[in-house]
């Protein structure tokens, strides 16, 4: 395990269990369907937590571009591990989208509505603004990488000059979790909170490439990619004011 094959993995799992729950609500047929937002924002916060689990202690679970980004940005990640970290979540999110949409075939086959295959893969706006959808994705992120950088693993005092870490890996995995549900309860419904370009685009990439029918959004597809990454700047830097 190295940390390349940890963020893919890590990126894996989180996508497949946390885009796995949107299909499970919005597609046809399952035992899931229609079961509402609060499921789903459940899910993808015990998918985080699922994926900060097992790349945690490699890599420390990054999971997100944005997240390497605003680590970078404040000096606590190198610059020249970013573009490896980016490269291997997107991969990893590309994978997982794969498996959400090998497991539920059948279920895709039977839903008429694009729009809900889609929602399986990529976010989408409720009510499509591209100024109200970027402010969405810039707030949203904002917050998570801000409360982020106030995160950390649990410590015991060896003695009055030693601390070893213990429990869930380099952020937190519950801490980051509840933390992604929290936004995904009280932002998430203008836009579905991507709050993360590698868990839009990959999956996104996987919907125009798999036999599919339906339009993959590209128009929408920059908001994503560019809210979360001027959030996360600016997280980074009113952070960096205040140390």
């Amino acid at each position: 395990m190295t940390p390349f094959i940890a963020e893919i993995i890590g990126t894996m799992l989180m996508i497949l269990l946390g885009n796995g729950v949107v299909a499970n609500v919005v597609l046809k047929e399952t035992k899931g369907n229609n079961s509402g937002w609060i499921v789903i924002t459940a899910g993808w916060a015990f998918a985080v937590f699922v994926g900060v689990t097992v790349a945690g202690p490699v890599s420390g679970a990054h999971l997100n571009p944005i997240v390497t980004l605003g680590l970078a940005l404040t000096g606590k990640f190198g610059w020249n591990q970013v573009p490896i970290y980016i490269m291997a979540q997107i991969i990893g999110a590309m994978l997982g989208a794969f498996f959400v949409w090998l497991s539920h075939k059948d279920h895709f086959a039977a839903t008429d509505d694009e729009g809900k295959k889609l929602a399986c893969f990529s976010t989408g706006p409720a009510i499509r603004n591209t100024f109200s959808n970027l402010i969405s994705e810039i707030i949203a992120t904002f917050v998570l990488i801000f409360v982020i950088f106030y995160i950390s693993g649990p410590e015991i005092i060896l003695h009055s000059d030693s601390t070893a870490k213990i429990g869930l890996g380099t952020v937190g995995a519950l801490p980051v979790a509840i933390l992604v549900w929290a936004i995904g309860l009280s932002l998430g419904g203008t836009t579905g909170y991507a709050i993360n370009p590698a868990r839009d685009l990959g999956p996104r990439i996987m919907h125009a490439l798999l036999p599919i029918k339906g339009n993959s959004d590209w128009g929408y597809a920059w908001i994503p990619i560019i809210g979360p990454i001027i959030g996360s700047s600016l997280a980074a830097a009113l952070y960096m004011l205040l140390f």
